[in-house]
């Protein structure tokens, strides 16, 4: 394993000078924005005393407007008020429109593969959208703390991958904002709740927002995090609790046909005040065009169990792959304004068998834990020991002969992590190599997601398994990826910083993991078999070239029939046999066969290049 130096971002040149950094949580229907100051963190609000921003954008006909006066057009003005653009970052038009099928907005492709939405101020992307909300808390912390900021600890949900991590930097970078980490909300949570409760032990955080499910299992001891699995659902939050809704009052007000884009809003936000209504009442009256009714919470967990229940199963599967049981957890903490219902904290309490934490807000417990860290990372606290190591939710690996994955990290790797492996060239005289990086659980390229490609070029013709190249992954702290090939005896090298097409069609990263374990006996079966073959390739390459230039001259007819006959046996079996052991037992019988010929070869050679040479010229002193 090679060991590379990762400095931490932000690392103050004048220990003493105070700089100003915040912690900003880009949530899909709330963002918030805190900073530490007199060592207690607290939430910024706006100039009405508000703590929320509405994570909502309108392009308006005299400029732009962002949170709650945003908010007001989302009815009259769907189209053009972006609401949840989260939930569009690092996707396709095409994901977007298999996951949610019709939406308000009209989209578009956008020339870097990620969705464009069409507004009345021309195309937008998610980055620009976002952007617009990280300026507007920027400036509010700049009036707050008087000046200009020095850095932002930036959260998202432990399951983006690294396109979504990439999309939300660069949404930083457009809003002038430096970025000190890209930081996992669940961890976030657990250092406000950690810190200030100073406590030691495994937790596990539910975090059920307005977009997004991420569930997490960390230890805390001594001041050390450290993320033991992590699990979730990019596309499940709070807004499909309000479809859901959304769906049953259609069915009571006897709706039918498409609905108007306004009509469409006005329906989820019917939806939505019924659903927080509940929060706090026993019914909730809902009018939606000409039809007024009552839900109850019956009706409402009707809705939403099959949506908790989803959770729940994400919350299994972390603590499996933590190797941890839910007794050994020392509490549960929650975050996400969702987790309010109370349906919810019944569930999650039944489930983990014990009430879970709820006494810090859950809308701000992520914003605070940013702050914490981004005092940290800023230098405020150089001699603070606090420790934060997340994971990484998916192996990283490379394609290898027969479509093969070679994993070089590890999922649930501690970042950030730099790991290398060697590898060879598989026939003589190659002097490139093609490097396909992958990202998935299963054992065949194409079962896993392509992240990037590129060539290492350039290097000297060799024959085959003599080159030595080493590949080399960096995950930094904030999630993202560093390849680098290098062929160690020229020196030749390539690299590349994967920044991956945008797009991650719905719950594939879960789907990844649970196909991993649905097919594991098979792939590898698969995997066994594909190996055979390659080798079976290698040696039937290898064996009919050293034929045709020394099979007559070195071989008795005989031998040379035999060896041929055999030769096509094996050529035979590798194209139709599924049993890698069979295949494994023919290409040991053909290599057997071929040593002797294999033997004169080298004596061939051994003579060629003795020739004109005394033995004494090849003594060495002893």
């Amino acid at each position: 394993m090679a060991l590379l130096q990762i400095s931490e971002p932000g690392q103050s040149l004048e220990p003493h000078q105070y700089r100003r950094a915040v912690g900003i949580d880009l949530g899909t229907t709330n963002s918030l924005i805190a900073t530490v100051r007199s060592g207690s963190a607290e939430i910024l609000p706006d100039q009405q005393g508000n703590n929320l921003m509405p994570s909502i954008v309108h392009y308006g006909r005299e400029g732009v407007l962002v949170g709650r006066t945003a908010a007001e057009w989302s009815v009259t003005d769907p189209q053009n008020t972006v609401v949840s653009v989260k939930r569009f970052m690092g996707r396709s038009r095409q994901e977007c429109l298999d996951r949610d099928g019709e939406l308000v907005y009209q989209l578009a492709e956008s020339d870097g593969g990620m969705v464009g939405l069409v507004t009345r101020a021309g195309k937008v992307s998610p980055v620009e959208v976002s952007a617009e909300i990280l300026r507007t808390l920027a400036q509010r912390a700049e009036q707050a703390l008087g000046g200009p900021l020095n850095g932002a600890v930036i959260t998202v949900p432990a399951y983006f991958d690294d396109a979504q991590r990439q999309a939300t930097k660069d949404a930083a970078t457009l809003a002038g904002i430096k970025v000190l980490r890209l930081l996992n909300e669940p961890t976030a949570a657990a250092i406000a709740y950690g810190l200030d409760n100073a406590e030691s032990g495994l937790i596990a955080v539910y975090d059920l927002g307005g977009g997004t499910f991420d569930i997490s299992v960390l230890r805390l001891s001594r001041g050390v995090f450290e993320v033991l699995a992590t699990g979730g659902d990019t596309a499940l939050g709070g807004d499909d609790f309000d479809s859901a809704v959304a769906s049953w009052l259609c069915e009571q007000a006897g709706v039918t046909g498409d609905l108007s884009a306004q009509q469409h809003r006005a329906l989820i936000e019917a939806a939505r005040l019924a659903r927080e209504t509940l929060t706090s009442e026993d019914t909730a009256v809902v009018e939606f065009q000409n039809w007024q009714g009552v839900i109850d919470h019956d009706q409402l967990n009707t809705c939403v169990d099959g949506l908790i229940g989803k959770t729940v199963r994400a919350s299994k599967r972390a603590l499996r792959d933590a190797g941890v049981t839910t007794d050994e957890l020392m509490a549960v903490v929650m975050v996400g304004g969702t987790t309010r219902m109370p349906r919810v904290r019944e569930k999650v309490a039944e489930f983990f068998q014990r009430p879970p934490m709820v006494n810090i807000d859950p809308d701000t417990v992520v914003a605070i834990g940013a702050a914490r860290q981004a005092e940290v990372l800023s230098g405020n606290r150089p001699g603070d020991e606090m420790l934060l190591l997340d994971v990484i939710p998916l192996s990283l690996g490379i394609e290898t002969m027969g479509g093969l994955v070679e994993r070089i990290i590890h999922r649930n790797t501690t970042i950030p992590v730099a790991k290398a492996q060697e590898f060879t060239t598989f026939k003589d005289g190659q002097t490139a190599l093609a490097v396909h990086v992958v990202q998935g659980e299963r054992e065949l390229v194409s079962d896993c997601r392509s992240l990037a490609r590129f060539d290492l070029k350039g290097m000297p013709p060799m024959a085959a398994g003599a080159a030595k190249i080493r590949i080399t992954y960096q995950v930094d702290a904030d999630g993202l990826l560093n390849v680098t090939a290098r062929e160690l005896i020229s020196g030749t090298q390539a690299r590349i910083e994967v920044k991956p097409a945008y797009g991650l069609s719905e719950g594939e990263i879960s789907k990844m993991l649970q196909d991993s374990f649905n097919n594991a006996n098979d792939d590898m079966r698969i995997r066994a078999l594909r190996e055979q073959q390659v080798e079976a390739d290698r040696l039937l390459q290898d064996l009919r070239s050293a034929l045709a230039q020394d099979g007559q001259q070195l071989l008795e007819k005989e031998e040379l029939h035999c060896l041929v006959k055999e030769l096509d046996e094996l050529a035979e079996l590798r194209k139709v046999s599924t049993d890698h052991r069979e295949l494994a037992r023919h290409i040991e019988a053909l290599a057997r066969l071929s040593e002797d010929f294999a033997a004169r070869r080298m004596d061939i050679a051994i003579k060629g290049a003795l020739a004109g040479h005394r033995i004494d010229e090849y003594e060495v002193d002893g």
